[in-house]
């Protein structure tokens, strides 16, 4: 059973440590997520966007703090030809950023 947005919307935004947060990690407004965390519908590219956030996260959460676990998110990452994973999900390119996070896991660089 999918699990809806709202529920990515509030543990992501937890993660993140607030919609505000969320939001510029994704590249919408805040107004747009407060609408996700209500229930009002979400577009399919936000959509994917939002599963491979949460993805993303959710294998980060088993390697690393919160803390950082964000960095990562947020930093550049050689693995990812020195592009930040927070622009390449933007781009929905989770099978790229979860390589890379296996990549993290075994702890090669390139």
């Amino acid at each position: 059973m999918p699990v809806a947005a709202r529920t990515k919307v509030d543990a992501l935004s937890h993660d993140l440590g607030s919609q505000r947060r969320l939001a510029a990690a994704l590249g919408v407004s805040p107004a747009q997520v407060s609408r996700w965390r209500r229930g009002q519908g979400i577009d399919p590219e936000n959509a994917e966007r939002l599963d491979v956030l949460e993805l993303v996260m959710s294998s980060l959460g088993r390697l690393y703090p919160r803390e950082v676990a964000e960095r990562w998110l947020f930093g550049l990452n050689p693995q990812l030809g020195f592009r930040r994973p927070i622009d390449v999900i933007r781009t929905g390119r989770a099978e790229e950023l979860l390589a890379a996070i296996r990549a993290e896991r075994a702890g090669s660089f390139a």
